[in-house]
């Protein structure tokens, strides 16, 4: 039977609230497949649902040191000291083989129990934080346990109708606590992203501001529209990212693993989630909430330093990919295009471009949101909001007058800023860029035409209805 096959089936068992079978299924995984760190994980897991379901697995077969009388007793005191040795296991493998984010979990997990879990926070500071000889320079460098193929062939244990529960509990805690099964591990790790900019102290400071979310299939973790307070990372699992359109019809944007960031750019530019985000099977997500991270980098500017630098980051990828500036290059072309540029950060009610200035430059929105209005205050029109993507400052430098609007950051904003000689030097050498200007332009004055009519419109309604 394949990999998959198995786990579905054991999946099955544990909704059912089978434990005897679940156990016997995911303890012939990990006997089979001892690389299958989240099969060992799931034996743990059970071990605590079964304990508080009232499975009963003494503290003697649990393995503790108690007297003879004791052992026969039939508690459920067992069932957590075998969740905490395989909790312990999946850390230490995890820790050995290029998995941090995950060892949290496992971590997370241990401290639930009552276990003291400074050690191995210690440790993943050690091993993960800055300055640590086991960390590549490059991610690509550095390498982690890889998962098990699915379609790999594993022989179906005997369900017989008798599995004894508590028996089944401590026979699968013994194969999945063994930390004996492989030795064999990277000898670099690829850097976390952020945390590994952080000394091992810090490091392990910033582990205590974490939440742990163990999220079910189809769970929604963040929803689009809705404010930025926290971003996250996937231990393990997967999770769709999607946005909505005015029909509910959904749009699928990304599918990401372990390792894989989100949440953050609504976080730093505090804006709305462009997106949602649900969980696509299962999945353990770790979470830095705005108020723990405001608290984290009070003492801990690094970290804060890092976001924003890998936000800006990412933005720039999405901009490279997905703009139409950037489609008539290849990729090496784009990242030279986009080292023309320069980055500005911009506060609420800051004039980028004022109507009348001559035109100094070429903006494009990386994140946040302007306004293009028109008119003298207090009675200038709206005629556009412009957000991530967006260009702006085109129209006076292809008709080569002063600008025809005013340009307004309406939240914090990044913005990246070609110069006027630059700019002319591009839609000189590629004649279809100042054929796409040129559409662009023609494009936004017919909209602004169309907005400052509607405006007339409104206000003549106002006159007559007076």
């Amino acid at each position: 039977m394949r990999l998959v096959e198995l786990k579905t089936q054991a999946l099955r068992y544990v909704v059912l609230g089978d434990f005897g079978r679940a156990f016997r299924l995911y303890e012939r995984i990990v006997a089979e497949v001892p690389t299958d760190l989240d099969a060992r994980m799931k034996i743990a897991d059970l071990c605590v649902s079964a304990g508080q379901a009232g499975v009963g697995v003494s503290a003697g077969q649990a393995g503790v040191g108690v007297s003879a009388g004791q052992a026969g007793v039939g508690i459920t005191a067992g069932l957590p000291e075998l969740a905490r040795r395989v909790y312990a296991a999946v850390g230490f493998y995890d820790l050995s083989a290029g998995r941090p984010l995950h060892a949290i979990v496992a971590a997370q997990a241990l401290h639930s129990l009552g276990a003291d879990v400074a050690a191995l926070r210690e440790s993943l500071g050690t091993l993960y934080g800055a300055g640590s000889p086991r960390l590549a320079h490059a991610r690509a460098g550095g390498a982690r346990l890889a998962p098990p193929d699915p379609d790999t062939d594993v022989s179906p244990p005997d369900l017989t109708p008798d599995v004894d529960p508590a028996l089944a509990a401590q026979s699968a805690a013994q194969v999945a606590s063994s930390t004996t099964a492989f030795t064999s591990f990277p000898e670099r790790f690829p850097p976390l992203p952020l945390l590994s900019e952080l000394t091992p102290q810090a490091f392990a400071r910033v582990l205590g501001t974490v939440t742990v979310r163990r999220l079910p299939h189809g769970a929604k973790v963040i929803r689009e529209g809705e404010p930025g307070d926290a971003f996250y990372l996937v231990a393990s699992g997967h999770v769709r990212v999607y946005s909505t359109d005015a029909l509910g019809r959904q749009t699928e944007l990304a599918r990401l693993g372990e390792g894989a960031i989100f949440g953050e750019l609504a976080l730093v530019a505090n804006q709305p989630r462009l997106a949602s985000v649900e969980v696509d099977g299962e999945a353990d997500l770790l979470e830095l909430g705005a108020a723990a991270l405001r608290a984290a980098a009070d003492e801990l500017p690094p970290l804060a330093e890092a976001l924003s630098r890998f936000t800006r980051d990412r933005l720039l990828r999405n901009l490279l990919a997905t703009s139409p500036l950037f489609r008539p290059f290849a990729a090496q072309q784009r990242l030279d295009l986009a080292r023309r540029f320069t980055g500005h950060d911009v506060a609420p009610g800051t004039d980028i471009i004022r109507e009348g200035d001559p035109g100094r430059g070429l903006y494009v929105v990386l994140s946040g949101e302007v306004e293009v209005l028109r008119g003298e205050e207090p009675f200038q029109s709206t005629l556009a909001t412009l957000r991530s993507g967006d260009l702006f400052g085109e129209i006076s430098l292809i008709r080569n007058t002063p600008a025809n609007a005013t340009v307004r950051a309406a939240r914090p904003s990044t913005l990246l800023f070609l110069a006027r000689e630059y700019f002319e030097r591009l839609v000189t050498a590629l004649p279809e860029m100042r054929a796409f200007f040129e559409e662009l332009t023609e494009e936004r004055l017919k909209d602004a035409e169309i907005a400052l009519t509607a405006d007339d419109l409104v206000e003549e309604d106002e006159r007559i209805l007076v």
